[in-house]
């Protein structure tokens, strides 16, 4: 399942405000009306449909004794910002994904983050680039010390591709913020932030932070105590991964 085109964006938003208009005529209908505070029928599908038309990102579980789920503030924080950055609905909290989740492939936009090893099933690597092909998107960075298995992974996912650094040019960094390339949120190993990523055709399909850790800078301020800069850096970045992915 792909995100919707530019074109299919504004489709999405016009089916959003359609649905708002429903639930608000059917409220008032003395039949459908709430009763003591309950919600009616059609104003509780209405609000379903409106949930599910959220934009949700799935925080990938994987084996292997990496932390995955490092990071816990990052994802509800880039959320919010994001709907209030770009005005585009978004769920409030992450889904927690497996690769062998039956709805796998309802979830479009996959991040994944950690200090540690990731290794997947060959059953995963399958329905993995099962999914990316069909037009999901990765999203991974590097929490420093996930770098040397990422690499593995990947060469196990896709070993007829490339993971390349991402000109400075491309789109992703265009999209919405222009920016100079990942930021350098923490020093690591004191090396350039990089930004690669494995391309299907002329679609980017895994874009990964290496030497930035994006997710640290989205965490809540008291967690690393970053300076704002650093934070609103991250952020912007990872505003511009969520957009590309769901309008390129």
């Amino acid at each position: 399942m792909s995100w919707p085109a530019p074109a299919g964006l504004r489709i999405f938003m016009f089916a959003a405000a359609l649905a708002c208009a429903q639930a608000g005529a059917a409220s008032g209908q003395d039949g459908d009306r709430a009763v003591d505070g309950r919600v009616g029928a059609p104003e509780a599908s209405a609000k379903k449909v409106l949930d599910d038309m959220r934009i949700r990102v799935g925080r990938l579980r994987y084996g292997g004794g990496g932390d995955w789920y490092s990071n816990p503030s990052s994802l509800p924080n880039l959320l919010k910002e994001f709907e209030v950055r770009t005005g585009i609905p978004t769920a409030v909290a992450e889904k927690i994904v497996s690769l062998e989740d039956q709805d796998l492939f309802a979830t479009p936009f996959l991040y994944m983050n950690g200090h540690g090893n990731v290794q997947l099933t060959p059953v995963e690597l399958s329905r993995l680039r099962e999914h990316l092909l069909g037009g999901g998107f990765l999203f991974a960075d590097d929490n420093y010390g996930m770098d040397q298995s990422f690499r593995r992974m990947v060469r196990l996912l896709f070993p007829e591709s490339e993971l390349a650094v991402i000109p400075l040019d491309h789109g992703i960094y265009r999209c919405f913020y222009e920016l100079d390339g990942p930021p350098k949120i923490h020093e690591h190993d004191g090396k350039a932030p990089e930004g690669l990523g494995v391309f299907n055709g002329d679609r980017l399909m895994i874009f990964y932070t290496y030497e930035s850790d994006i997710g640290d800078g989205l965490e809540d301020a008291d967690v690393h105590n970053d300076p704002p800069g650093k934070r609103e850096q991250a952020v912007r970045m990872a505003v511009n991964v969520l957009y590309y992915a769901l309008t390129e």
